[in-house]
């Protein structure tokens, strides 16, 4: 990405240093082995672990994975640069999100686009869904509005999952406002009521295709990005694809448990959402008519 005297968003909410609100109720002890795992994966997946403890709208987490301390000035690949530092990598590319999707709210849907807010935060602190944690992972929250990130994911990212350089945490903030975009548009709602009346099964289809559709969004921001303000350089798509392959569905099960359970699939096998990001990417199709293809299949 080309950072260096790039704007960033002033909807940052910079809770870093900030010492957290305790954890009640806490300890590893409370969970078993196999539940920790599964919200390892879906950490990794970008998603939130107390959505899968019956957590998401309250409550306390599990204890946050220990990791070495982030040094926020260097750069995936060793070189030190304040441009190129995790914070200023996640406000450039908030910065970007809010100029692409401010111009294409009104030309696509007639209305104007309502910025998020980005928190920032080093171990826990507290969302309008519950406490979140480093192994909460990124996540947007919808009754707030905001968008959460402990800068620690981008190391787990590069050091765990192979998927080194600043686009890759790029894509991974664009595919969260993307939840923000989804949010504004309706999308979000109409899967909760769906979901509300499906199998466990079929719950988790609908969740795939609005993890993929968030992917296509983070797509079409990409490409609009790129047109408007010659933002990447190259080899980021390339980042972004590395990325989005190193958090599929059924490599992390795979990687966690030497097998992938398709029906328990909740954000999409990595070549789904490599499909859907680069779809995105190439088509630069934000109507209602391209997002609603993601849905297509299935009355909501």
């Amino acid at each position: 990405m080309k950072l260096s005297g790039r704007r960033t968003s002033s909807n940052i909410d910079d809770r870093r240093g900030q010492r957290g609100s305790g954890i009640s109720g806490g300890g590893v002890g409370k969970f078993g082995l196999g539940t920790i795992v599964i919200m390892a994966i879906v950490f990794f997946m970008g998603g939130n672990p107390l959505d899968y403890i019956g957590l998401g709208g309250g409550g306390s987490p599990a204890p946050a994975t220990q990791t070495a301390p982030v040094d926020p000035d260097n750069l995936p690949g060793g070189d030190v640069n304040e441009a190129g530092s995790y914070a200023n990598i996640v406000g450039v590319t908030l910065g970007s999100t809010e100029e692409v999707w401010g111009t294409l709210f009104p030309q696509q849907y007639g209305r104007q686009y309502q910025q998020p807010v980005l928190t920032l935060f080093n171990g826990q602190t507290q969302s309008g869904c519950g406490f979140a944690s480093a192994a909460t992972g990124p996540f947007y929250c919808p009754a707030d509005s905001k968008v959460y990130i402990d800068l620690s994911f981008a190391d787990q990212l590069r050091q765990r999952f192979g998927a080194p350089g600043d686009f890759a945490l790029a894509y991974v903030v664009a595919h969260e406002v993307g939840h923000h975009v989804q949010n504004l548009l309706g999308y979000s709602q109409i899967v909760s009521r769906a979901r509300g009346r499906s199998s466990e099964e079929e719950s988790n289809a609908l969740s795939v295709r609005l993890e993929l559709q968030a992917d296509y969004l983070a797509g079409v921001w990409s490409k609009y990005a790129n047109q408007q303000d010659q933002l990447l350089e190259p080899g980021d798509i390339g980042e972004a694809i590395d990325a989005a392959t190193a958090i599929g569905d059924d490599r992390l099960q795979m990687e966690a448990q030497g097998y992938v359970v398709p029906e328990s699939f909740t954000h999409g096998t990595s070549q789904q959402r490599v499909d859907a990001f680069t779809s995105g990417y190439q088509s630069g199709d934000a109507s209602k008519e391209a997002l609603d293809r993601f849905f297509s299949a299935r009355d909501l």
